[in-house]
């Protein structure tokens, strides 16, 4: 009888297959498409926009390392690119400027128009304010910190534990260990929350005490003549060696 070999069925895993499914495999690449890791491609106009973009919508200063990080670009075009957009926000027309506050990058209205801006801002809801005595205790850390409670008492010449905590509690201040004396009183130094509330690069910008006096007098809208502070007798302190947190 006459036999007929019948077709060997294709097999899932089968061996005679796989010629064929080697001419038509797909690499990795091709089947996910372009690679989605690599870094955003963005001509210097472009990048310029989100580098504004993004120092607008954050709150707190960024700093070089963060902002090329975050958007994948070499540190060197990222700095570039943003001393142009400072440039551009130096022209005439412009309210604000960039500018480097503790470390970081920060949008800020120019000092220029500070006067209207707060003319304006007073006829809106009262902002958190801090006191004459605070403002005064806290212009004593700055300028002679790391500092004790003791030791502020006795430039200011009152008790000031109250307001020691109001500062505490806004984080304008830190505490920087013990001084190494009898009773170890707490030393106190200022933070990096306030570079960033009084626009500060470093300590090397702090104004004097006048100045933060007549910073108080303009707030309060208080014109009489207050009690000054004692100015310090020494320069304030390197700011190498009292650096902000």
């Amino acid at each position: 009888m006459e036999t007929r070999e019948s077709p060997q069925p294709d097999a899932p895993n089968g061996q005679q297959n796989l010629p064929e499914m080697a001419e038509t495999e797909l690499s990795a690449d091709e089947l996910l498409g372009p690679d989605d890791t690599s870094a955003p491609s963005f001509d210097d106009d472009r990048l310029k926009a989100v580098l504004e973009a993004i120092i607008y919508i954050t709150d707190e200063p960024l700093t070089l390392e963060q902002i090329a990080t975050a958007i994948e670009q070499p540190k060197d075009r990222v700095a570039n690119l943003l001393e142009e957009l400072a440039n551009d926000y130096e022209q005439a027309s412009r309210g604000l400027s960039i500018r480097e506050i503790a470390g970081g990058f920060k949008l800020a209205t120019k000092p220029e128009h500070h006067d209207a801006v707060r003319r304006f801002v007073k006829n809106l809801n009262p902002p958190l304010k801090l006191s004459l005595p605070a403002l005064e205790t806290l212009a004593v850390i700055a300028y002679k910190q790391p500092i004790t409670a003791p030791e502020i008492m006795e430039i200011r010449g009152v008790q000031g534990a109250g307001v020691l905590k109001t500062l505490l509690d806004r984080k304008l201040i830190g505490t920087a260990g013990r001084k190494q004396v009898v009773g170890k009183p707490i030393l106190y130094k200022t933070t990096r929350e306030f570079l960033v509330q009084f626009g500060l690069r470093d300590l090397a910008e702090l104004p004097t005490l006048k100045e933060f006096q007549e910073i108080g007098r303009m707030d309060t809208g208080d014109s009489n003549t207050v009690e000054a502070a004692p100015e310090p007798e020494t320069p304030a302190v390197a700011p190498q060696e009292n650096e902000a947190v």
